[in-house]
């Protein structure tokens, strides 16, 4: 006996990769990945709220987007409280949020102190709790949609000298898949993208030219990635062509670590 004729419905696939008419909170908009990704959303329909703790930054990032820009210390239980009530009401609603928030500062383990890990903690993970909370509750009331994160390498790997980072972005990988499982009969997807060495104006200031053909000659795809590189995944996983993907994590950091050995090479992002 043959098989049925398919007849299932053929979506229409181009237009999965648009966020016409859905206002999108991105957290750490102001540089790097952040800009890039405030550039992405936009391309892709989404009005931005863009978010960062340096006015100037937020104030540019807009300009260029068409975004509205906003000042927030992502850290500080009220001062998130007070933005996400403030997108929902500037954005009509929050369809999503992209959370690029996250630093490191690069020490070994028996030169940490109680202030550096705690710093990590509170930049990385505390962070990225907080937007779950406010971030989740209103992408749910605005009828579902995704939170999307930064995490790193660093928290897959072992990265000399990221000891607090990397824990801490470990810990944001577990906090996305709790937050997936939890969040997901409320129409919420949560996923993180997580990138190796990404060439952004900080990275390239520690790093400097040799740092970058290093780690352009490690990778499989003989390059460094650029932030654009990390904005295109982040929002892949913010539009529809995403729509059954939650509790992941995309690394992308061009092949580097499928190799062997992982070299002791400078830090993520």
């Amino acid at each position: 006996m043959s098989e049925p004729l398919d007849t299932t419905p053929v979506p229409d696939y181009a237009a999965l990769h648009r966020l016409d008419g859905r206002g999108v909170v991105l957290l750490g908009a102001g540089n790097g990945i952040g800009r890039q990704s405030a550039h992405a959303l936009t391309a892709a329909g989404a009005r931005v709220l863009c978010v960062d703790l340096d006015k100037e930054r937020a104030d540019a990032v807009a300009a260029q987007t068409g975004g509205v820009p906003y000042v927030a210390d992502v850290t500080r239980r009220a001062d998130m409280h007070d933005l996400f009530a403030y997108a929902q009401r500037e954005l009509g609603g929050v369809g999503g949020v992209v959370d690029i928030v996250g630093m490191a500062r690069y020490a070994a383990l028996d030169a940490l102190d109680d202030d550096a890990w705690e710093w990590h903690f509170s930049l990385v993970l505390r962070h990225a709790w907080l937007a779950v909370q406010y971030g989740g509750a209103a992408v749910a009331e605005a009828g579902g949609g995704p939170l999307v994160f930064v995490a790193s390498v660093s928290g897959l790997t072992a990265a000399p000298l990221h000891g607090a980072y990397g824990a801490a972005k470990a810990g944001l990988m577990s906090l996305v898949r709790t937050a997936a499982v939890e969040y997901g009969p409320r129409g919420v997807r949560v996923n993180a993208v997580a990138p190796g060495v990404v060439w952004t104006p900080r990275v390239a200031g520690l790093l400097g030219e040799e740092g970058h053909d290093r780690n352009a000659a490690n990778a499989p795809l003989g390059r460094v990635a650029r932030p654009a590189d990390i904005a295109a995944a982040l929002l892949f996983l913010a539009t529809p062509q995403s729509a059954y993907v939650t509790g992941q994590t995309l690394v992308v950091d061009g092949g580097a670590g499928v190799k062997f050995p992982y070299p002791t090479i400078g830090g993520p992002r």
